[in-house]
């Protein structure tokens, strides 16, 4: 069964649980005939003609017969009511038109021009859309929010990293690049080292510190066990 044929189907079911709004094809035509004899018949219209001719309109869009809402001048926009039979088609064009939108977009859109499209048969709609439910079925990643660290004052913290330079060192063996910066000013100091041995590195570290001022707190992406050993050389 397709989705068109199952939308219909439970459009129909639940219209004989309630028949407010929904009007199947056949009773469509009963409606049109029924006001159309009760226009002509000016005398013996009965409750139920005027009722129907209060309430509706006959549209003649070229061949075919529309039903619309009672307008109060023929300048007014229609509001056509369709058979449930119709109503996957202009429910589908509004879901598309709205960019396969929400109930509330889909509703807004479909009062524009038509005025008996139920808010049971949007929800119906969009439970059945391939395109929805492959959407709803996606899983969400729920992204990790990292809290950002807060520097008041200069050298309250201070950031040591190893930068290895193994496959180019430079003169008297050089291989690797300690980098310190401030966290606050992100000054950088750079020191080239024969190793990343704590001893050499606290060694120019504590020549840092002489000049600039130790840090309350000392990070480094080695580890914490690297830069206790640091503080330990210093």
């Amino acid at each position: 069964m397709s989705i068109e044929e199952r939308f219909t189907q439970k459009l129909m079911d639940h219209f004989k649980e309630n028949k407010k709004g929904l009007i199947p094809k056949c009773d469509y035509q009963k409606t049109i005939d029924a006001l159309k004899a009760a226009a002509d018949n000016s005398h013996a219209k009965g409750r139920l003609g005027y009722y129907l001719l209060e309430k509706y309109e006959v549209l003649q869009c070229g061949p075919t017969e529309k039903l619309i809402q009672r307008r109060s001048t023929r300048q007014e926009s229609p509001l056509y009511d369709v058979s449930i039979e119709e109503t996957f088609d202009v429910v589908k064009s509004a879901h598309i038109s709205t960019g396969h939108g929400g109930r509330d977009r889909m509703l807004k859109e479909l009062q524009k021009k038509y005025a008996n499209i139920p808010t049971k048969a949007v929800e119906l709609f969009k439970s059945l859309c391939q395109e929805c439910q492959k959407k709803r079925k996606r899983p969400m990643t729920k992204g990790v929010v990292v809290r950002p660290i807060l520097t008041k004052e200069f050298s309250s913290r201070g950031q040591v990293d190893l930068i290895d330079m193994q496959s180019m060192p430079s003169g008297s063996n050089k291989k690797w690049i300690m980098v310190y910066q401030d966290h606050l000013t992100k000054f950088c100091i750079l020191r080239a080292l024969t190793s990343k041995r704590a001893a050499e590195v606290a060694f120019h570290l504590l020549d840092i510190f002489l000049l600039i001022g130790a840090p309350v707190i000392l990070q480094s992406d080695n580890g914490s066990e690297f830069t206790s050993q640091v503080i330990i050389q210093s």
